[in-house]
């Protein structure tokens, strides 16, 4: 079996010769340049098939993590590229950093006014119902597969963790309830912290601990990583909007490298990091920060580029042609888990929040399993457990099988249970500091389906202090008058001083919503300026 033994004092030139399939330098030999322009070459022609792939998944409905494993599987040793790749070490290292930056984004875009209603319920999908998915998939494995009970426990605790790159990428997508996403985001950032702890602790050598021990432990890690990733996304967004950067360009790298810091500082705190880098990039996403569309953009494209590169490797790290023995057991589990245990464990956590059935089934069934549980079960296979390679084979197969089955039909779900969300799209405001004149430029686009199109300037009432100073429309600029008419499509210059600059931000988003007749705070009162900045 060629695959998850680390050998031996490889070397960072041994895996990447292993990755590039070209004739590298011995054992412990240096990467040389013409290797590093063999493996760049291999990496970027991936990349751009891997993008082009995006189009394909977007008109097919089939999700893009399939896709990128697929590639990852094509040019793997029973595949076209006949690459060598077998170390189960380097892919969960890989693995945990793309799941820091995928972390980082998806909490750069979650809105803290749509899942603040729904922490509650949220933290009780991450906590308690991860208890009862681990509980009745483990107990589902070993009745019905055969599997010993640590490796049952390690496979019901591994699939049990929805994907945040999984929900992030599909929830792009499908235009549900705020409160339905909400819950989805939050619960697919907070809960791959207790499953990270629970697989360590399952994989151990030795006896696993007295279950009210491993809770305390679980709760101290989030306690750290919480307290950590709120601590230094304040102190992040603090220093953002006081220090005027010399270039735009450098407030994404900033807050990019506050949310990785904040990871490394949860983890090395024997805290949970991933929920560290989550809370912190999610206070940076409401923060009001200077340049915030670029800074958003900027995310998105190193989340893409995380993703794709941990779905190559994980399709690399696969052998097709030993996955057929474990088939009809992944098939098994992942029923259970989507069948039985997903569900009992939603019902349980929000019945006392009385959510309506409709959005329990939906919850049910958008519980996304995609690249974390395959990076988790590369765990034990680093720590030596006793079939480990038998755990990583279902888990995979489970992650293919019914990604394939419940992404595509997400949708349609969503319609028939009349959960679809017709709300306009949010305004988008980019702000721009003038330190030396103590003001802001804040740069607007009215998006399709806002209500401001069909509002003169002069109905804006923005306050004393704040004007629009230009327009720019169908590629022409000019200045509006007071009777200039907004529409779809229109780009707005708004010069606004320090003391006012909250106020006029949350009128513009006030009338984008409501119109010219929205209240002076906005129609949805607190949420409003609780998104400013976005």
């Amino acid at each position: 079996m060629k695959r998850f033994a680390r050998k031996a004092g490889a070397s960072p030139a041994t895996d990447a010769r292993s990755l590039s399939g070209a004739p590298g330098p011995g054992k412990g030999t240096p990467l040389t340049v013409h290797h590093l322009n063999q493996l760049l070459l291999v990496c970027s022609v991936v990349l751009l098939v891997a993008v082009a792939a995006v189009r394909i998944s977007s008109r097919s409905g089939l999700p893009s993590l399939l896709v990128y494993l697929g590639i990852g599987i094509a040019i793997g040793q029973d595949g076209i590229g006949d690459i060598q790749f077998d170390n189960a070490e380097l892919t969960q290292v890989i693995g945990y950093a793309a799941l820091v930056v995928i972390l980082a984004e998806g909490g750069l875009g979650t809105k803290w006014a749509e899942i603040r209603p729904v922490l509650p319920s949220a933290a009780a999908l991450a906590l308690v119902g991860v208890a009862v998915s681990v509980g009745v998939t483990a107990t589902a494995a070993h009745l019905l597969i055969g599997l010993e009970w640590r490796q049952a426990l390690i496979i019901g605790a591994v699939v049990s963790s929805t994907d945040a790159a999984a929900v992030f990428s599909v929830l792009r997508k499908v235009p549900l309830p705020a409160r339905v996403r909400g819950t989805l985001e939050a619960e697919s950032g907070f809960n791959d912290a207790p499953v990270v702890i629970l697989v360590v602790a399952f994989s151990t050598a030795g006896p696993v601990e007295h279950w009210y021990v491993l809770i305390g432990e679980i709760l101290l890690e989030l306690a750290i990583g919480a307290a950590i990733g709120l601590a230094v996304g304040w102190l992040g967004a603090w220093g953002l909007r006081h220090v005027a950067l010399p270039a735009s360009g450098l407030y994404p790298i900033a807050v990019m490298a506050i949310a990785v810091t904040a990871y490394a500082a949860g983890a090395l705190a024997h805290g949970s990091g991933f929920l560290a880098v989550y809370l912190a990039s999610m206070l940076l996403g409401n923060a009001k920060l200077p340049h915030w569309p670029a800074t958003r953009g900027f995310a998105e494209g190193i989340g893409w580029l995380a993703q794709i590169g941990m779905f190559v490797l994980l399709g690399l790290l696969v052998t097709p042609h030993e996955l057929g023995d474990d088939i009809v057991p992944a098939l098994v589990v992942g029923l259970v888990l989507t069948m039985v245990a997903r569900p009992l464990s939603v019902v349980l956590c929000l019945v006392p929040f009385r959510v309506p059935w409709q959005e329990q089934t939906l919850l049910s069934w958008a519980g996304l399993r995609g690249a974390v549980p395959i990076i988790l079960a590369t765990i034990p296979m680093v720590q030596g457990v006793d079939g480990s390679e038998r755990i990583f084979n279902i888990v995979f197969l489970l992650v293919v099988v019914y990604t394939l089955v419940q992404g595509p039909t997400l949708p349609g779900l969503a319609r028939l249970l009349r959960l679809g969300d017709s709300g306009a799209a949010d305004l988008g405001v980019e702000s721009a500091p003038l330190e030396r004149l103590r003001g802001h430029l804040l740069s607007v686009t009215v998006p399709a389906g806002s209500r401001m199109h069909g509002v003169e300037v002069g109905e804006l009432r923005l306050p004393a202090g704040s004007a629009v100073t230009l327009v720019v429309r169908d590629g022409r600029s000019f200045v509006p008058s007071p009777e200039t008419m907004l529409r779809r499509g229109d780009e707005l210059l708004v010069v606004a001083t320090d003391p006012v600059r909250d106020a006029a931000e949350r009128r513009l988003r006030a009338v984008a919503r409501g119109g010219k007749l929205a209240g002076w705070l906005g129609t949805d009162g607190g949420a409003e300026g609780s998104q400013a900045g976005r």
